[in-house]
């Protein structure tokens, strides 16, 4: 496929291979953009913004609404793509491409609300006879840098509220997933929207990643990915808005007096969705002593029946890792767990870029599976004594995405609620639940400000302030 740049299909005499994660096959081809693409890729976007702006909001609207039409009438291509590309499952990709659908539509509903509200200065002595508002403009130029995992939706997360909020758009995709991005702008393409509001490019992250990070006219950076690339994003980026996820390592709290059919089921999904490659991850499972055992054998005979393996079979539950370095890393983590004392409950095995669905307890807080994020279908058995316990365990490392407790008891839930140290809290559904209006993000270092379309879009604009003396 060619790369969308300065508003034309653009190829290189230089290519990169996109594989499958699963097979090694050659999936398609791109072009290795350069950092002087990079460059001339914001001045164009600099220039088709003030060419464009203000794009009136009806045409936004109708823009991203016909977008989602787009993505809707190509969802079984879309998820073939996201399938073959990357690490996710036919079934899963499915549901990427659906979500898709929805982000978008959401961020059309969020173009007819950028707004503001009028101001009452006379609150102050000596301002009578003033009026004014405040509004939201576009920043301008946004970089939009999306992680492998999801493809398709993350960059829509990125796409949808820059284009509601007026503004043009570069997407520096996953160098391993770059043609659903790529399929997602002819979408646009083809939905009307203006030439070079939207481009996106190819290549090596170090190399376009960091043009777009450090040119002064990208006003905005959005970046999902790992928290190493994350601070070096903040150190590189200079003065402009930075919103970024960069992960967690998820705490689940199963209290024993939570329906334990629910929380088996939902913590087995949220541990082995794409292959646990997923911010949300269910990682570290804290569960109450009385049913800790119980939790256990229940969790280890599900995960024991996943199918692993052909991800465009209908029957397979989970696919490999994105890369075989990936996956002898996630093996290297395990086995240092292991011969640091943890004990394996299930799986353990890796086949290729595939490792099979695991479970450990008995881990050393200081082993890398315990506090750092492990990006791969392994998850953490704690058991805990009190809701104290729990609680201080959950908040003792560095991140703080989404947290999730299961209970019955309203005063049990709204506790944790209050006392979790993170962006989002789930009661009775584990950490992997997320919808694409909500606010999402994290504190402490899984990251900065907000996504969902209209949060994301809050990000994307400055606010004005008018003032009238009459």
């Amino acid at each position: 496929m060619r790369m969308l740049w300065k508003g034309e299909w653009a190829a290189r005499d230089e290519v990169r291979e996109v594989r499958d994660p699963g097979t090694g096959e050659v999936v398609d081809t791109v072009p290795e953009a350069s950092a002087e693409d990079a460059r001339e890729a914001v001045g164009a976007a600099a220039t088709a913004f003030a060419a464009h702006h203000p794009v009136p909001a009806h045409r936004r609207i109708e823009v991203l609404a016909k977008a989602a039409d787009q993505v809707a009438s190509r969802g079984e291509e879309l998820a073939r793509t996201i399938a073959r590309e990357g690490v996710k499952t036919i079934r899963e990709a499915r549901k990427e491409a659906t979500r898709c659908v929805t982000t978008l539509r959401v961020a059309s509903e969020e173009a007819r609300r950028v707004g503001g509200e009028t101001i009452a200065f006379d609150q102050a002595p000596g301002s009578e006879g003033r009026t004014g508002w405040w509004t939201r403009e576009p920043v301008g130029v946004v970089a939009a840098i999306t992680p492998f995992n999801d493809p398709l939706n993350l960059v829509a997360h990125k796409v949808g509220p820059a284009i509601a909020a007026g503004n043009a758009v570069i997407v520096k995709p996953h160098e391993e997933t770059p043609l659903s991005a790529l399929l997602l702008a002819e979408c646009f393409e083809a939905a009307g929207l203006p030439a070079g509001l939207l481009q996106v490019l190819t290549g090596a992250g170090p190399v376009v990643g960091d043009a777009l990070v450090t040119d002064p006219r990208v006003r905005t950076i959005s970046f999902s990915g790992g928290r190493d690339t994350g601070e070096t994003i903040v150190r590189r980026a200079g003065l402009k808005k930075v919103g970024m996820e960069l992960g967690s390592i998820a705490p689940n709290l199963v209290m024993a007096d939570a329906d334990l059919d629910l929380a088996v089921d939902s913590c087995v999904s949220g541990a082995y969705w794409a292959a646990g490659q997923n911010c949300l991850h269910v990682q570290r499972v804290l569960v109450q002593e009385d049913i800790c055992e119980r939790f256990a054998e229940a969790f280890v005979g599900r995960a024991e029946a996943y199918v692993t393996g052909d991800k465009l079979d209908e029957a397979t539950d989970m696919g490999p890792l994105i890369t075989e370095a990936e996956a002898r890393r996630v093996e290297s983590w395990v086995a240092e767990a292991i011969s640091a004392g943890a004990r394996l409950r299930t799986g353990g095995r890796r086949d290729g870029t595939f490792y099979a669905p695991t479970l450990l307890d008995r881990v050393p807080p200081d082993a890398k599976v315990s506090c750092r994020e492990v990006f791969g279908p392994v998850s953490v058995l704690m058991p805990f004594a009190t809701l104290d316990e729990a609680i201080a365990t959950a908040n003792e490392v560095d991140f703080g995405l989404q947290g999730a407790i299961f209970t019955r008891d309203l005063h049990t839930a709204f506790e944790a609620a209050r006392r979790l140290r993170c962006g989002g809290v789930l009661v009775n559904e584990s950490t992997d639940f997320r919808i694409d209006a909500m606010p999402f993000g994290g504190m402490k270092g899984s990251g900065l400000g907000r996504e969902g379309v209209r949060f994301a879009l809050e990000e994307m604009t400055e606010i004005k302030m008018v003032c009238f003396t009459t």
